[in-house]
C-alpha cells in the first residue's frame, strides 16, 4: 500500500523551518507487516523535542528517515506470529521496542532493551525490517521503531501497548513519550516519596508531565524553573508551589536554596543542556538526587566536583523512557488520568495537520508550545 509521511532527508537545515522545510510530505510505499509486526493507522502524533533534536542535528540519526515517535492509532492488520493484538485495538507506541528476553528486559529495565536499542540506532524495526520505501524502491529509516508522522506505519508488536479505546487519540499520543518519560522519571527513577521536595528544570511536555507526576505523588514543595513566563504560569496552575524564571543573571540555584532551605531532595533536569544539569545538581541538598532526562549533543561534557558525590552522598542518575516498562506503566498512568489525578490534557496546546509540521517545529523551537499534536483523519 501507499501512505503519506513526513520524511527528513538532511539534518541541520536552518530555522525557520517553514522556509527551509526539512520535513517533506511524500507518498511512500509501505510493506505489509512481517512476522511479529502490526500495521497501524496513526490517528495522532505529538511533536517532541527529541524529534527537533534530529532535525537540527544535535541528536544524529541515520538518514533519510520517517520522523515521529510519540503517537497513537488503531491496529489495522497483524503479521504472522502476533498474539497480543487484533485488528481494531487502540494502541500507544513505545519508542524503545521491548524484546522481553535480553538481560535488561529480564531485570525489569525495559528502557535499556539491547536489541531494541540496536534496532533504533540502525533505523530498523526489531525484526530488522524497513517497511517504508520510495517509489524507486529505496528504503527509508524508521524513527525509534515508530515513525509516527505518517498516515499509516508498520511497527513491531513490542513497540505498542493496548489502551482503553475511550481515551481520545490526541491525549493518548502524549502518553507515549511526554508522560511516560516525565512521570516515569519521578515514579521509577527518582522513586519519589510523599513529602519530598522537588525542583523541575525545563517545562516542556516532559518537564510539565514530571510536574504532574510529582504533584500526584505528594511532593511538597514543588519548584518549577523555565525561561518562559507563560510556562511558569501554567506550572503554578498545575500545582507548583514556587516558580523561578531562568536566565543568564537569574541565580536560580540561590533562589531555590532560599525557598527550600538547603536545597531540594530531588531535582529533575529535562532541558538537555549540561549547564542546566549542573544547576540542577547544585540545587539539591546534601544526600539529594538529581535525575536527568534531557538529551544534549553527544559532544557536550558535564563538569562537577567529584568529591561531592562521596562526601555529600549525592546521586546523579539518567532516566531514559522514564525507566518504564511500557506494558506495565502506561495503563497505570492512563488510569490516573481517568481518575483526574494526572491532567495530561493540560499539556496539549496546539493541534495541526501533517502539512503543518515544519511550522509546528518552529513553534516548538521558540518555546511557544508545550505539546502539539498532528491529527489524522
Amino acid at each position: 500500500m501507499t501512505t503519506r509521511a513526513a520524511v527528513l532527508r538532511e539534518m541541520g537545515l536552518p530555522a525557520p523551518y517553514a522556509q527551509s522545510k526539512p520535513l517533506v510530505i511524500e507518498t511512500l510505499n509501505l510493506a505489509p507487516p512481517a512476522e511479529g509486526e502490526l500495521l497501524i493507522r496513526v490517528r495522532a502524533a505529538g511533536l517532541c523535542h527529541s524529534d527537533l533534536s534530529v532535525i537540527d542535528g544535535s541528536r544524529p540519526r541515520v538518514m533519510p528517515m520517517v520522523l515521529g515517535h510519540e503517537a497513537a492509532g488503531i491496529v489495522e492488520a497483524c503479521g504472522p506470529g502476533v498474539t497480543r493484538f487484533a485488528p481494531g485495538d487502540h494502541v500507544v507506541f513505545s519508542f524503545v521496542p521491548v524484546c522481553g528476553h535480553c538481560e535488561p528486559c529480564a531485570s525489569g529495565r525495559a528502557a535499556l532493551c539491547e536489541p531494541g536499542a540496536a534496532a533504533n540506532v540502525a533505523g530498523k524495526l526489531l525484526g530488522g525490517t524497513q517497511p517504508f520505501s520510495t517509489g524507486q524502491g529505496d528504503a527509508l529509516n524508521h524513527h525509534l521503531g515508530v515513525s509516527g508522522f505518517a498516515e499509516r506505519t508498520v511497527v513491531s508488536q513490542h513497540s505498542a501497548v493496548k489502551i482503553d479505546p475511550a481515551l481520545p487519540f490526541e491525549i493518548a499520543a502524549l502518553f507515549g513519550c511526554a508522560v511516560m518519560t516525565g512521570v516515569g522519571a519521578v515514579v521509577n527513577t527518582a522513586r519519589l516519596r510523599a513529602g519530598q521536595s522537588v525542583a523541575i528544570f525545563g517545562l516542556g511536555g516532559v518537564g510539565l508531565a514530571a510536574l504532574l507526576g510529582t504533584v500526584a505523588a505528594g511532593a511538597q514543595p514543588v519548584v518549577a524553573i523555565d525561561v518562559n513566563p507563560d510556562k511558569l504560569a501554567l506550572a503554578r496552575e498545575l500545582g507548583a508551589s514556587h516558580t523561578f524564571q531562568a536566565g543568564p543573571d537569574a541565580k536560580v540555584v540561590d533562589q531555590i536554596k532560599s525557598a527550600v532551605t538547603g536545597g531540594v531532595d530531588i531535582a529533575i533536569e529535562t532541558v538537555g543542556h549540561e549547564q542546566v544539569l549542573a544547576d540542577a545538581y547544585h540545587a539539591t541538598r546534601r544526600g539529594g538526587t538529581t535525575i536527568t532526562v534531557g538529551l544534549p549533543h553527544p559532544s557536550r561534557m558535564l563538569s562537577l566536583s567529584a568529591v561531592s558525590l562521596v562526601a555529600e552522598e549525592r546521586t546523579l542518575k539518567g532516566s531514559y523512557m522514564g525507566s518504564c516498562v511500557p506494558s506495565r506503566d502506561l495503563p497505570r498512568y492512563v488510569t490516573l488520568y481517568r481518575a483526574g489525578r494526572l491532567p495530561v490534557d493540560r499539556l496539549l496546546t496546539h493541534t495541526l495537520a501533517l502539512d503543518e509540521l515544519n511550522e509546528g517545529f518552529d513553534r516548538l523551537a521558540r518555546g511557544a508550545a508545550v505539546r502539539q499534536v498532528v491529527l489524522f483523519n
